[in-house]
């Protein structure tokens, strides 16, 4: 399986995102400070900024990038809007929204070592999609682990879960109320540039 090993800050000030959007609230570098005085990007270089942006917060690679943007299109509705609402059904993306993983990667690499349940059954696809009334859940034998204990009690860190999904308060376990709405996502990115990009 490919892996994105970019260093995350690094990346996050090339793109112009916060390192919170990954999951790093403390993460900074300082590194080539004039580096944001560079000259005005053309319309070309907008679009290409905004589709790199999305592969990067989502941790999604080209070739699959593209067949998301295929069904978008294909699908009722904005294709920006679509493409958007499919990648954040993938179940690393609940998984880090639910706050049972810390970072983006992390979120990654705890399903595809199987750590978490869809409706009682094991998944172990990051690209996984998942629906309305979909219970995911820690699997019984992985809760015990250091990476969950300290998700749960008084010192647990606070998460904002998103409005279309829910996570019973002090259990490894969250459900999906709905499919996102665009007005729902909160990733910082104008999704009609990467439509106008496909399009050329």
């Amino acid at each position: 399986m490919a892996k994105n090993m970019q260093p995350i800050a690094k990346r996050c000030k090339a793109l112009g995102i916060s390192p919170a959007v990954m999951g790093y609230a403390n993460k900074e570098t300082f590194r080539n400070p004039g580096g944001q005085r560079r000259r005005k990007k053309s319309e070309y270089g907008m679009q290409l900024n905004e589709k790199q942006k999305v592969k990067f917060i989502y941790g999604i690679l080209e070739k699959q990038f593209h067949t998301y943007y295929e069904k978008a299109v294909a699908m009722p509705g904005k294709a920006g809007d679509n493409l958007l609402i499919t990648c954040e059904r993938r179940l690393d993306n609940v998984v880090f929204r639910l706050g049972l993983a810390l970072t983006r990667r992390q979120a990654r690499q705890l399903v595809s070592h199987s750590h978490f349940t869809v409706n009682g059954k094991k998944v172990n696809i990051p690209s996984y999609q998942v629906k309305a009334g979909d219970v995911i859940e820690v699997a019984e034998k992985s809760r015990s682990s250091a990476a969950f204990t300290r998700l749960t009690g008084s010192d647990a860190p606070i998460f904002t879960t998103p409005a279309w999904m829910e996570r019973e308060k002090d259990t490894l376990k969250g459900t999906v109320l709905s499919i996102p709405t665009r007005e729902q996502i909160d990733t910082p990115v104008e999704e009609h540039l990467i439509v106008e990009l496909y399009s050329k």
